[in-house]
């Protein structure tokens, strides 16, 4: 099942919406139970029940209210405590980061070894959703989307997929690798979404299309698409390293790195359109503005 949050009528004093859109239909959990009003209210049901995420939303379904709504309308689908990000995970990337770095041995030892580079992204206020604005920092010269599969956590377990944005400032990066939380975060530096896939949905994590198109004054003037099958480090794996010595919040996203890398010659502007499909689980759509 998939997951979406949505801005709904009053009720209670909340007026969150908690949409799953399952084989038979879109359906508003939150008019099932005052207590469903977010994907994290649902995962702590399931998890003080010891049942699925969908094995619970199942249940609630034939007290809940159809819904309808347009997936340009959607919201954060859920707020991580904490948003965790890999790099190196994939052969291009490796290659990416060698061509931006003067220090290009950091990240070949990092994709050769078992270790992999996880490091912190995000807080909740530098997330934004689908549709919302990501930003790219004004004292960079070379700015670039990062397409990610994202694993969505709950108390340190996979409870669902989403697509992530890993908005990342190269040459900041590339200046030096000690550099890198100012080249990776800042304000409006992520974007989840636009739902929360259970893995119910999604198959195979590891077997899924993925593309990554940015338009300009509605021109494309980038697009490329590659597999997760293409990960040289599995989900299972950097899920693993990221709970070792590491006690998580409550709702973590981990993002698992990035294979589609616009060229060198690229770097984004404000007002461009990034447009991050992701097989299975829906499409991310986010403009960017200068912070």
């Amino acid at each position: 099942m998939r997951y979406y949050q949505l801005t709904g009528t009053k009720r209670g004093g909340r007026s969150d919406s908690l949409v799953v859109v399952s084989e038979n239909g879109a359906y508003d959990l939150s008019t099932a139970s005052d207590d469903l009003g977010s994907f994290t209210d649902l995962a702590r049901a399931a998890n003080a029940s010891g049942e699925s995420v969908d094995a619970i939303a199942r249940n609630r379904i034939p007290d809940a209210e159809p819904a309808e709504f347009d997936a340009d309308d959607v919201l954060l689908p859920v707020t991580p405590d904490e948003v965790w990000a890999a790099g190196v995970t994939y052969r291009i990337s490796e290659q990416a980061r060698e061509a931006e770095s003067g220090k290009p041995e950091v990240y070949i030892d990092v994709y050769e070894s078992d270790r992999p580079e996880l490091f912190l992204k995000a807080t909740p206020s530098r997330t934004v959703g689908h549709t919302d604005a990501v930003g790219i920092r004004g004292d960079s010269e070379w700015n670039v989307p990062e397409p990610e599969l994202g694993v969505v956590l709950h108390r340190g377990e996979v409870v669902g997929y989403t697509a992530g944005n890993d908005v990342s400032s190269r040459s900041i990066e590339g200046e030096n690798p000690l550099y890198l939380p100012q080249a990776k975060v800042y304000d409006k530096c992520c974007a989840i979404g636009p739902c929360v896939a259970t893995p119910e949905a999604v198959d195979d994590p590891h077997d899924l299309e993925m593309t990554l198109t940015i338009e300009r004054d509605g021109e494309t003037v980038y697009t490329d698409s590659t597999s997760t099958a293409e990960m040289a480090t599995s989900c299972e794996t950097l899920v693993t390293y990221l709970r070792r010595h590491n006690p998580l919040p409550e709702t973590t996203v981990l993002l698992t790195g990035t294979a589609l890398v616009p060229p060198e010659s690229f770097t984004l502007t404000e007002g461009d359109r990034i447009v991050i499909d992701i097989e299975e689980i829906g499409r991310l759509v986010n403009e960017t503005v200068v912070v």
